[in-house]
């Protein structure tokens, strides 16, 4: 679902690249603050850290992402690994964020017990994840699921809601919805980008048969409102964070 840099950063890199500023912020990066980034993908959020003159660790679980992490950002410490056992000591940094993450971990509560471990006392531990309902360019390709595959159960991750977060990391997390666009020059640049394969949404696209195909294509521009021309969508991210004790 993962493994294309560059189909990523077309598909849902115009999405996280906006986030990454606000995500940064709600977590209160700083300069100088040791930070880890779980689960970094092709650096999104990275190059947000690097930019604010952090000290930046990332890790990612594909062998491709951990590849482009080390060829965008030399500097830093890039490792491939998974949230759920990160390949670093107790209280190594200032804070640990996982950016649209925890839905994909294999063990979400294992990840966040990780981030945790390697945060000192007094360090964040922040993640976030599009809402349900609120990200505007994956409520339309759920919408054309229901339609072209009825038979198909629909995304079911419980980590599409600020209640989720509660779960994750307890009643003490600070919660907040981060708000952000993207755009797109057309119908077919939001077509060429999904047929990139990237996460459940590409993977179902490739299931179809052509017949399929073109009837997803005609209910996506449909559930998009039939944009003639240049159209943007926006997303909206729960984010939640709290000081380890």
């Amino acid at each position: 679902m993962f493994s294309s840099d560059a189909a990523y950063d077309r598909f849902m890199g115009r999405f996280s690249t906006r986030l990454a500023p606000a995500f940064a912020d709600f977590a209160g990066v700083a300069g100088g603050d040791r930070v880890l980034d779980v689960g970094a993908g092709t650096g999104a959020l990275t190059a947000e850290l690097v930019r604010r003159g952090a000290e930046v660790a990332a890790v990612d679980p594909s062998p491709e992402f951990a590849t482009t992490l080390r060829t965008r950002f030399p500097d830093i410490d890039a490792r491939r690994g998974g949230a759920e056992q990160l390949p670093w000591p107790d209280e190594s940094f200032d804070a640990a964020l996982a950016q649209l993450v925890v839905a994909f971990m294999a063990d979400a509560r294992a990840g966040i017990a990780e981030m945790r471990r390697v945060v000192r006392s007094g360090g964040v531990v922040a993640i976030c994840m599009w809402t349900r309902d609120e990200m505007e360019l994956l409520a339309a390709i759920n919408r054309t699921q229901a339609v072209i595959t009825p038979e198909r159960s629909a995304d079911v991750s419980p980590y599409r809601s600020p209640e989720a977060a509660r779960e994750l990391l307890g009643g003490d997390a600070e919660l907040e919805t981060l708000t952000v666009e993207a755009d797109y020059s057309g119908f077919d640049d939001f077509c060429e980008a999904l047929a990139g394969g990237v996460g459940p949404a590409g993977v179902w696209l490739h299931s179809l048969s052509q017949e399929q195909r073109a009837a997803a294509r005609e209910e996506l521009r449909r559930q998009l409102g039939e944009p003639d021309g240049p159209f943007t969508l926006a997303g909206s991210a729960w984010a939640a964070r709290l000081r380890r004790a």
